[in-house]
């Protein structure tokens, strides 16, 4: 990863050596209050909020056709055999590089990722699951994606994502999609953000060799809700991809499914920009209406 652009952050934020930021005082109160209001709102539509563990199976992301698609964007936890001579191997010639790097002579088998997106850990959850009405799940997560470049906010390694799914049929996913692009549009109206949305792909790997990415430009699945040029949420639209890889069923049919997806720390980045430095005077994320600075 490249080292970081040169930009004006939030008083409470600082860069990290490793493409993440470190938020704290009042700029981390106003992100968590932004994560509480997405929270409340997907509540209120009838969602169960979630927490997942980080590490994801390497076979549900398998399913998905995680590793084929994006491969160059996986994290992996890396440990060392269970084996006490191949420990004791390690030990022997440990010795931390100049440049930070750790001599490893041999890993155990991956079997796990850390999560790339907040709402991958759900569809697994539901697998063989079969419903007679919707199905909304709210949870958020410390994602990993392993960017060729880092900007602070809003292009790191590790970010925060909340996001809200639902699991439904075709029509019932596409309504859920529709309220969520209104409910974008009214909080970033009420923080002052407003702008366009955007068609929008993947970020695959050679996408010019991928049926993904030439799908995603025939029937347009993503779309990007912006804040100048940065996207601060997304909706997507899955159709049958993880109910047909996960057996999820809709009544006899297979789910469809989609999801609203909310980059916390983006929303720092595009605040700060329109408001200035110091969160406190910041409009408030769980005010019931629009305005200026509190």
């Amino acid at each position: 990863m490249s080292a970081p652009t040169t930009v004006r952050l939030p008083d409470g934020v600082t860069v990290a050596a490793h493409g993440t930021c470190v938020v704290s005082g009042p700029a981390l109160s106003w992100l968590r209050r932004l994560d509480r209001a997405v929270a409340e709102l997907a509540v209120g539509w009838g969602a169960t909020e979630h927490q997942f563990p980080p590490l994801v199976p390497a076979a549900d992301l398998d399913r998905m056709g995680y590793f084929t698609a994006f491969p160059h964007l996986v994290t992996m936890p890396a440990t060392l055999p269970a084996d006490e001579a191949e420990v004791q191997r390690f030990v022997d010639g440990y010795a931390l590089g100049a440049d930070g790097t750790v001599p490893v002579t041999g890993l155990a088998p991956m079997r796990h990722a850390l999560t790339p997106a907040a709402c991958y850990p759900v569809y697994a959850m539901l697998r063989e699951h079969r419903a007679d009405r919707p199905t909304l799940v709210t949870t958020v997560a410390t994602c990993y994606r392993r960017e060729e470049r880092f900007e602070p906010l809003r292009r790191q390694w590790a970010f925060t994502m909340r996001e809200v799914v639902c699991v439904g049929s075709a029509a019932e996913v596409r309504e859920f999609l529709d309220r969520g692009r209104t409910a974008v549009d009214t909080l970033r109206e009420r923080l002052g953000v407003p702008g366009p949305w955007e068609v929008a792909t993947d970020p695959f790997f050679r996408p010019q060799d991928s049926g993904a990415h030439l799908m995603q430009q025939l029937d347009p699945v993503k779309h990007e809700a912006l804040a100048g040029t940065l996207a601060i949420a997304s909706v997507n639209l899955h159709h049958d991809h993880f109910g047909a890889a996960f057996d999820l069923g809709r009544g006899d049919a297979t789910a469809h499914t989609g999801c609203v997806a909310f980059g916390l720390e983006r929303w720092l980045a595009v605040v700060a920009e329109r408001w200035g430095p110091d969160p406190l005077r910041w409009p408030d994320p769980l005010a019931r209406s629009a305005g200026g600075p509190q």
